[in-house]
């Protein structure tokens, strides 16, 4: 009997090509174990279904298996010994790096050098200043899509930061990062020991806190941080307003899917109420000395993500009402208003920060939010993705 044919591996992305000159379907690793980025043609894409560990290579013409198959496997997007090979190699460097370097800077992200960056920063903020809020701050909420897409939002968030945060002061604190973990394993809040590095320089994490960070729901997640943009966007920025020397408490929010499925709420997992509880806690006992930033993306609609029907930014008026309504019980600091929207339809609109903004909701209770920028960004003809600012302030 002839071997099945070796499945696609989990962690792949697949959407459609934004270039209407070469159609077709996109692949690539957002883990990270590999760099590489494929365009199935329009033709071979059925041919994909194969490639579930239980078709064998009769299920396709000899050719289309023997080439899909050749390619798939050199670029490691299939469960197979190739990929296991490269996962290994790139598990071990990660493990034995003394620091997370930068991997998402480039076009549309942010310049590599730091005096580029500089510049486009600045430039930023002096093109978007954003709306001036008056009131202390505790926290502020940024986007993790590319910068360079969604540079509005950003500058409205870190510009609300640096008027509300001399230098001076912002030595004395330390930023706990709340990051989507686009990864990591749900109803978990990934940490590490690690520095991170970026075109500003390299900046520790804050040791003392993050050995409060203990129970079940926490785990190291050192192979998440290196891939993941949610949490380096947010250090670059501060490392540009305030240096290298900040503190900074870097946490992966494991998404609360089963929650939405289920209709529960995130606390009724125990490793999710433990690690709330401990985040609380430390806000109790430290919440003078943090300033809370969170990495989140709103909805994500179009073919790119999965829907029927192709997205345009101009016409979205449903997702603008739903987008505000659901903002409008954050900046209320209502969890369990926020939490139910979300479950709606099981969050059909799929935003991706909807952890984050519950963990902070939950650790740092008694929270008003105020809206400096919401916007969309077309990150093709036939997807969306919304992003916004926030500032908070305790009540």
């Amino acid at each position: 009997m002839a071997r099945p044919l070796p499945a696609l591996r989990d962690g792949l992305d697949y959407f459609p090509s934004p270039d209407r000159l070469r159609p077709g379907l996109v692949i690539l690793d957002r883990s990270g174990y590999s760099d590489a980025q494929i365009l199935v043609p329009p033709g071979m894409v059925r041919a994909l279904a194969a490639f579930d560990g239980e078709h064998t290579a009769d299920a396709l013409p000899a050719e289309v298996a023997e080439e899909l198959q050749s390619v798939l496997s050199q670029c490691g997007f299939l469960d197979d010994e190739v990929f296991a090979s490269m996962r290994d190699k790139a598990l071990t460097g990660w493990r034995n790096a003394e620091v997370i370097p930068a991997r998402h800077f480039g076009v549309g992200k942010y310049p590599q050098k730091e005096q580029d960056a500089r510049v486009e920063f600045n430039l930023w903020l002096k093109q978007n200043p954003g709306r001036e809020v008056a009131s202390p701050l505790s926290a502020i909420a940024a986007p993790h899509a590319s910068p360079g897409q969604t540079r509005e939002a950003y500058a409205a968030a870190y510009g609300q930061l640096r008027r509300s945060l001399p230098p001076e002061a912002a030595q004395e604190k330390t930023f706990v990062i709340l990051g989507t973990s686009h990864n990591g394993p749900p109803n978990r809040f990934g940490t590490t020991r690690k520095s991170f590095e970026t075109p500003f320089g390299v900046t520790a994490v804050d040791q003392d806190l993050l050995m409060r960070l203990n129970g079940p729901g926490f785990e190291a997640e050192d192979y998440c941080f290196s891939t993941e943009h949610s949490i380096e966007f947010q250090v670059v920025f501060l490392q540009w307003l305030y240096g290298q020397n900040i503190k900074i408490l870097p946490i992966l929010c494991g998404s609360f899917m089963e929650s939405i499925y289920k209709g529960s709420q995130p606390e009724e997992n125990e490793a999710v109420l433990s690690s709330l509880d401990t985040l609380c806690q430390l806000n109790v006992t430290h919440g003078r000395d943090l300033v809370w930033v969170l990495g989140i993306d709103l909805a994500h609609v179009g073919r790119r993500y999965g829907d029927a029907e192709a997205a345009r930014a101009d016409q979205m008026p449903e997702v603008l009402r739903r987008d505000h309504a659901r903002l409008a019980a954050v900046q209320a600091g209502e969890a369990e208003s926020f939490w139910s929207q979300i479950q709606e339809n099981r969050d059909d609109l799929k935003w991706c920060g909807s952890s984050p903004l519950y963990t902070f909701l939950r650790a740092v209770p008694q929270q008003r939010g105020t809206l400096l920028d919401y916007r969309h960004w077309q990150i093709d003809p036939e997807s969306v993705v919304s992003v916004a600012a926030l500032h908070f302030t305790p009540r």
